[in-house]
């Protein structure tokens, strides 16, 4: 193990952050940059080693966290990344993105703060990148099949990139005119900067990966005609079907969803726009939705210079230590703080939108809610409590509801839904058509980026068996796994 008594000699230290002040001038990564390594060893030393480290329960991907925890401890950055690979793809994209179900399930955590699990990953692969021991690993031959990949997210790149080394020739299609997915355009740039994704792109280049952007199938290429060009296709286009909200004056101006304005923010970053056509920049912003994207949208209004932001939330405001019912080592509801809460802004809870008002050029202006809460397990309106809020823009953050299905890609390979709308797959991710896979939240429905990873390096595992009779590529999930939750 690496530190015997470190986790009795050592306290809990995270990445720290820049000044708020500062931050929100700019959309640069939050963390002072560098700021882990000269802590991360000792961090990592607070590993108990554990007889059965449910961490590796905890995360879908099996990731080995004993392992590179005793690496890191020690300084063998090397073998830190060599065992980290080995069960991650995109180690820079989870430690970075990751709500880190593996410290929920960390033994120490029962009595104690658990283990820095995803502060200690990030620092061992951004160490990997600086010294150069993450490398184009080309196979050795070609297996003369061909698969197309269908979208660009974590499952669909996860896919890629094991078929590709396992021999095979992979082409990615991606919608938009960058690879990534919501990666790219779904997370914010002080997030994740996307020279992270940029890089990772190269490397799959050079193993021979081929990108194809701005080709929609279903509208661009028909589905049914892609099957017949490859001897295997993967679906991995994602569950990007946003929940609306049908309530009187959706129609107003100035009510988006979030995933029609974060993109934008970051096409800024990008270079296409000088400023963003959907701008929170001197307005009153109302973000409704309390999970991580509604995070998002409220670090982008912030940084966008909105006159004051307020986000919504329908459930109560969770507590702050482990509920009774949500036990160790379950994924337990805790009131969180991001980065982007602690910029400013106000969070309410236990309410609920009724309508929208707007002014005589049809723009949002005000907000009505309602307080509710929770009786016999319905969920009701407290009465008296009505009020509004000023709110000229708004962003629609609740979630997503399933895979696209107006562009035509289900119809046109013929694909069978399961009963959550979701597309249906059996034990090796194969859909009710020959050779056509899907993986990510297409089948599993909106996700964690680790099991979006765990999805595309499983369906690998199903198509390379179907294409040569037999794989020796991982597969860490089933497609009925779930989440360690209670």
């Amino acid at each position: 193990m690496a530190d015997p008594k470190g986790f009795l000699s050592t306290g809990r230290e995270v990445a720290e952050t820049r000044p708020v002040a500062d931050r929100v001038k700019d959309w640069n990564e939050v963390y002072v940059p560098g700021s882990l390594l000269p802590i991360i060893s000792k961090q990592a030393g607070r590993c108990m080693d554990c007889g059965i480290p449910f961490c590796h329960n905890g995360c879908p991907l099996g990731n080995l966290i004993p392992e590179w925890n005793d690496y890191a401890y020690r300084e063998d950055w090397s073998a830190a990344s060599e065992r980290l690979h080995a069960t991650n793809n995109f180690p820079e994209f989870t430690g970075r993105l990751c709500p880190a179900p593996c410290e929920s399930a960390c033994v120490l955590g029962i009595n104690q703060p658990a283990v820095t699990i995803k502060n200690v990953e990030v620092s061992i692969i951004d160490k990997a990148w600086d010294t150069g021991d993450v490398k184009p690993q080309p196979p050795e031959r070609l297996s003369g099949k061909t698969v197309a990949v269908i979208g660009s997210g974590p499952a669909g790149l996860a896919a890629a990139q094991q078929l590709t080394r396992a021999g095979h020739t992979v082409a990615v299609y991606e919608r938009a005119d960058r690879i990534g997915g919501l990666l790219r355009y779904g997370i914010p740039e002080f997030k994740m900067e996307k020279v992270h994704i940029n890089r990772r792109i190269e490397q799959m280049r050079a193993e021979g990966t081929k990108f194809r952007t701005e080709i929609e199938i279903g509208r661009d290429i028909d589905a049914a005609k892609l099957r017949k060009r490859y001897d295997a296709v993967v679906i991995a286009a994602g569950a990007t079907v946003s929940r609306d909200l049908p309530v009187p004056g959706r129609e107003l101006n100035g009510i988006h969803f979030a995933m029609e304005y974060l993109p934008l923010a970051n096409k800024v970053q990008e270079g296409d726009f000088v400023a963003p056509p959907i701008t929170a920049e001197g307005k009153h912003v109302v973000v409704i939705g309390g999970g991580d994207t509604g995070a998002d949208c409220v670090g982008t209004a912030h940084r966008q210079g909105a006159a004051s932001v307020t986000q919504l939330e329908i459930m109560p405001r969770p507590g702050e230590d482990r509920p009774a019912g949500q036990p160790w080592p379950t994924f337990p509801m805790l009131y969180k703080v991001t980065s982007a809460h602690e910029e400013g802004g106000e969070r309410v809870y236990s309410v609920s939108t009724t309508h929208f008002e707007g002014d005589e050029d049809g723009n949002v202006q005000f907000l009505h809610l309602v307080e509710v809460e929770f009786k016999g397990g319905k969920l009701e309106q407290k009465p008296g409590t009505e009020r509004k809020i000023p709110a000229q823009l708004v962003t629609l953050a609740m979630g997503f509801t399933g895979t696209d299905q107006e562009n035509g890609l289900v119809q046109q390979f013929g694909l069978a839904l399961d009963e959550r709308g979701n597309i249906a797959r059996d034990a090796d991710y194969a859909t009710n058509v020959g050779g056509v896979y899907v993986a990510g939240d297409a089948g599993r429905g909106q996700s964690l980026i680790v099991w979006a990873i765990a999805e595309g390096r499983s369906a690998a595992r199903g198509v390379d068996r179907f294409l040569t009779g037999a794989s020796e590529l991982p597969a860490p999930i089933r497609p009925t796994d779930r989440s360690l939750m209670v």
